[in-house]
């Protein structure tokens, strides 16, 4: 579309540059950006682990239950001792003897340290119980002196470890101890090296750069904002991925835009008509993607994971403010420094478009001239990488959760080696009094449970622990604490069964009804876009099956690297139904900035050329969009947290799947096949196949 017919068309939306608004925009969008990061509004934030279960979870009510007879005033850290295998000497007992003696100054008031000594002979332990703490925030100092006291002294080739539930909230926050930071010098810097490489300019890169950090900022205080007032919280890994989304969203939506001023710009002698021309032809698409990925965020509303609702809220809210800094403030920036801006390559008048000859001009013109044998074999290579998916597993223990290996997990391997596995974390069953004899002899009987004590007892109502022989969150301890579950049940119907076990069993619970509800939703509202974007059936159900092929070949090829690369032994529960949101909802993006410049080409051409001049035209900018994006993902790696790397690598290899192979080759050639069939019933799909103009 040239500028003429661009400047009579949509004429009532426009961008805000002009000599002097696009210096108020900036101005206004310093200060509101200013007004915004110094206000000092913190999110709501909570990190007891019963927050991330549905309400009506059976762990979660018998958490609260428990809570309010004040039966679970206490919980215990052990300090472990071990000799990597060999039997501790008598120097080594006297030393543990002592060890409870000193570590009795750590113990809640009114409790004792206690010692056990493996029945081998080979490791013991002090338990040393702390005051209950719901949100966890009590336990760093304690849980560190209590390892700091553990390792002081210790004889030649003993060696102390501090495990249990405590022990693990604190290793697990520290994952995300100083996040916010790493994560985003980390992603700014991979953000602003591919800027430079793609407009090899030393300070073009700057402008959107700028523009995006600022909007990363501001997205995190409106979340933040958000969560005192809707029904979430935000916690590291909402907050990480949040970042990672505005980053990566928000610079493809900028290196879209840009590529179109720069197109105008060889056609318009005035910058700020140039944006106008840009903005207008630019916005539809990016208005469509954005609009897709928020729509799909908000699919994890309906989620029963609060986890989940959190990562689909913040997510939404951030996507939108980079969609409001991208089309309001990065036009105004880019126009504030004229042409000068991209030099050494400074776009003149007159000067030819070079995508009309440069290289993603050949690639079209071999996808769309041999488009049969270009989709056998595109189809053949997406059913490949997708072949390892027959063999997937899921479900990570809780010593499988860190790609680093904290003192909780030495401590709980050396505790399951030699104990049973369980005792660091007891299950809870909550039972009427008058039932609970019989409730702990049938409990007693369930495989897997190495003994059942009382707990205490509290308006009519007591308190059982169950120890399990499975390590804690292992497949075997789940299907543990459903027997048990089942067992107690049957003989009092009231009975709760609680405790981290139980808490992971209905988190996975929670987590698979999600995949089942929201997977079908975010396809239905990628297929609705489509549909009212495209105006055509065709077009819209065949990307939305070439994006759940890339899905399809990215979980099973990125499951291969985990087991033969990382040496992962599962997939985490919640990481196929995120990389399928990130993916879907993301790699929908570029099908929409290519059909929509093709819908605008087949207006004048026949569908097989308007898709070449499509791809030839959005190839460079749609492709590094898709470099930059896998990279940000990429750099959730940086935190030590499986769950993450995994979504990272999966959705890091979806985007570069569907920016190198899907986007680029197999969809032209479809569209190739398909004809104006592709249109169909649009009014394109009606018209007669005029010749090239």
């Amino acid at each position: 579309m040239d500028a003429d017919r661009a400047r009579t068309t949509t004429t009532r939306w426009r961008p805000l540059v002009g000599r002097w608004a696009s210096r108020i925009v900036v101005l206004v969008a310093l200060i509101f950006s200013a007004v915004a990061l110094g206000s000092g509004i913190t999110g709501d934030e909570s990190s007891n682990s019963v927050a991330n279960l549905p309400a009506d979870a059976e762990s979660a009510r018998a958490s609260e239950l428990q809570e309010s007879l004040g039966t679970s005033k206490f919980t215990p850290v052990f300090a472990v001792f071990d000799r990597g295998g060999e039997k501790l000497s008598e120097e080594d007992r006297r030393f543990v003897g002592e060890k409870v003696r000193e570590l009795q100054d750590l113990a809640a008031e009114g409790q004792k340290a206690f010692p056990v000594f493996a029945e081998d002979g080979a490791a013991a332990f002090v338990g040393v119980p702390l005051a209950t703490d719901p949100s966890g925030d009590s336990y760093e100092e304690p849980v560190a002196d209590i390892r700091e006291l553990a390792a002081a002294d210790l004889p030649d080739g003993l060696e102390a470890q501090a495990t249990g539930g405590p022990a693990f909230s604190v290793d697990l926050s520290k994952v995300f101890d100083g996040a916010d930071v790493r994560l985003l010098v980390t992603t700014a810097g991979v953000v602003a090296l591919l800027l430079l490489l793609t407009y090899r300019s030393p300070w073009l890169w700057l402008v959107p750069l700028t523009v995006v950090a600022v909007a990363d900022q501001v997205a995190a205080t409106a979340v933040d904002v958000a969560s005192r007032i809707f029904p979430f919280t935000v916690d590291g890994q909402s907050t990480g991925i949040t970042s990672v989304l505005v980053f990566g969203a928000g610079t493809n939506y900028a290196l879209l835009l840009i590529a179109r001023y720069r197109e105008e710009l060889r056609r318009e002698e005035s910058r700020y008509d140039a944006m106008r021309v840009a903005w207008r032809q630019a916005a539809p698409a990016i208005l469509a993607s954005s609009g897709t990925v928020v729509l799909a965020l908000l699919c994890l509303g309906f989620a029963d994971s609060p986890s989940s609702r959190n990562i689909g809220y913040g997510g939404a809210i951030g996507i939108l403010v980079a969609v409001v800094y991208a089309l309001l403030v990065l036009p105004a920036a880019m126009t504030l420094f004229g042409r000068r801006l991209f030099w050494p390559f400074v776009p003149k008048v007159g000067q030819a478009d070079p995508t009309a000859t440069g290289f993603w001009s050949k690639v079209a013109a071999v996808v769309t001239g041999r488009p049969v044998l270009v989709s056998v074999a595109g189809v053949a290579v997406l059913a490949v990488l997708a072949i390892p998916l027959t063999g997937v597993a899921a479900g990570l223990s809780q010593t499988e959760q860190f790609r680093a290996t904290p003192q909780s997990v030495t401590g709980q391997e050396v505790l399951a080696e030699h104990f049973a596995a369980g005792a660091s974390q007891p299950t809870s069953l909550l039972t009427p009094t008058a039932a609970a004899d019989d409730v702990r002899r049938a409990v007693a009987e369930v495989d897997g449970v190495d003994r059942v004590e009382p707990a205490g007892s509290a308006d009519g109502t007591t308190v059982l622990t169950a120890v399990l022989g499975a390590e804690p969150a292992s497949e075997a301890a789940l299907e543990t604490v459903e027997s048990i579950r089942e067992a107690a049940q049957g003989v009092e119907p009231k009975v709760l069964v609680g405790g981290a076990d139980a808490e992971s069993l209905d988190s996975e619970t929670a987590t698979a009804r999600d995949q089942m509800l929201i997977i079908p939703m975010i396809l239905a509202v990628v297929l609705l876009v489509l549909l009212v974007l495209l105006r055509s059936v065709v077009a819209a159900v065949l990307l939305v099956l070439t994006v759940v092929a890339t899905f399809a070949a990215s979980l099973g090829a990125s499951w291969w690297a985990f087991q033969h690369w990382f040496d992962f032994p599962a997939l985490d529960y919640s990481v196929p139904l995120l990389s399928f949101l990130f993916l879907v909802a993301l790699g929908v993006d570029y099908n929409i900035f290519l059909t929509t410049r093709a819908k605008e080409e087949a207006r004048r051409h026949d569908t097989k050329t308007a898709i070449s001049v499509a791809l030839a035209v959005t190839g460079g900018v749609i492709t590094s969009a898709g470099i930059l994006l896998a990279a940000v993902f990429t750099v959730l790696g940086v935190l030590p947290l499986i769950v993450l790397t995994q979504v990272g690598v999966i959705v890091g290899f979806g985007v570069l799947l569907d920016t190198l192979l899907v986007r680029s080759v197999l969809v032209p050639a479809l569209v190739s096949l398909l004809g104006r069939r592709f249109w169909w019933p649009g009014a394109l799909s009606r018209e007669p196949v005029r010749a090239d103009q």
